[in-house]
């Protein structure tokens, strides 16, 4: 396995720099926001797609510092009841995957999207409960209507530029757990997979290593994040998972994004790193920094510290016992 970042925390950065400080860190792989939520701080899709010497010499960047592109990523929701917002976010996937063909990248990451609960919706509606009725109808309406034909689209539209698509399984949107994944992935085709986040699976009460095992059997893991969750017990006893609170209201929230090792130790994250092993993952690990906590620069080297053995150690292990 490979470690890189997904490089949209240093959005700050021109491209150059940011490299040379992936470079430095000793880092395999850089994962480039294209668009969406990460922004494209570091790549303007529309420049490189049309000007094919500017494309050349963004491909030469990342390799005259021996570094590869792990996916491209463009975290939107093509599914939005507001019309615009979901063709904003469905033309950049398009661009994405067209780009991704064009460099050599053979993964997307985005979200599966979430419609509203009727074709008179203004915003997105995530259904956690099945009852009353009207729940589970909302729900079989959001997928039957417009999640999997949309995705049945682009598998076909993937295919054809030899990319696949992978879907990080996120708490409001569709594809939020193995089970969704699953389905969507037998309803729309094979080019779609996952983003494996374990920091999503965490604070919903899901084991990492047993959605590994199950997705890795499948053939669809495609892409993998970085990142933790920490709890805070007293919050958590009083108000459970289901927390709409600020991420930035650190004292009050049941739990919080941390960067790796914060929110669980390295016994954790080594059975994870094994589990990919087992399943025979031999992509990228990204790191991905959310941890409102600690600064760009402080999460970024201590997740580089934490991982790094344990990729290493994994790496010999698998040899010895091969």
């Amino acid at each position: 396995m490979k470690l890189g970042v997904f490089t949209v925390l240093f959005s700050d950065m021109a491209l150059e720099d940011m490299l040379d400080k992936v470079a430095a860190a000793g880092l395999d792989s850089v994962e480039i926001g294209t668009g969406g939520h990460p922004g494209n701080a570091h790549c303007n899709m529309d420049e490189l797609l049309a000007q094919p010497a500017q494309l050349e010499a963004f491909r030469k960047q990342v390799e005259a510092r021996h570094l590869t592109i792990s996916a491209l990523s463009c975290h939107g929701n093509a599914l939005h009841p507001n019309a615009e917002v979901a063709k904003r976010d469905a033309d950049t996937l398009t661009k994405t995957i067209q780009l991704a063909e064009r460099l050599g990248v053979d993964t997307v990451n985005t979200f599966s999207g979430c419609p509203g609960e009727s074709e008179h919706s203004r915003h997105p509606v995530w259904v956690t409960c099945p009852w009353p009725e009207e729940f589970s109808e909302v729900l079989e309406w959001q997928w039957t209507e417009k999640l999997i034909p949309y995705w049945r689209e682009q598998n076909a539209f993937a295919k054809q530029h030899g990319v696949r698509v992978a879907i990080e399984a996120h708490p409001g949107f569709l594809v939020y757990n193995t089970e969704t994944m699953l389905r969507l992935r037998e309803a729309a085709g094979e080019q779609i997979g996952i983003n494996f986040d374990p920091s999503h699976l965490f604070w919903q009460g899901m084991s990492p290593v047993a959605c590994i095992k199950t997705l890795g059997a499948a053939g669809a893991l495609f892409h993998v994040h970085a990142k933790d969750t920490a709890f805070d017990a007293d919050n958590m006893a009083q108000n459970g998972v289901l927390d709409t609170k600020s991420y930035l209201d650190e004292r009050h929230r049941s739990w919080l994004f941390r960067t790796v090792g914060y929110g669980h130790g390295e016994s954790t994250w080594r059975d994870i790193v094994s589990a990919l092993q087992l399943a025979g993952y031999q992509g990228t690990v990204s790191i991905e920094h959310e941890d409102s906590l600690m600064s760009i620069d402080e999460g970024f080297a201590k997740a580089v510290a934490f991982l790094k053995p344990l990729l290493i150690r994994e790496r010999l292990e698998r040899v010895w016992w091969s």
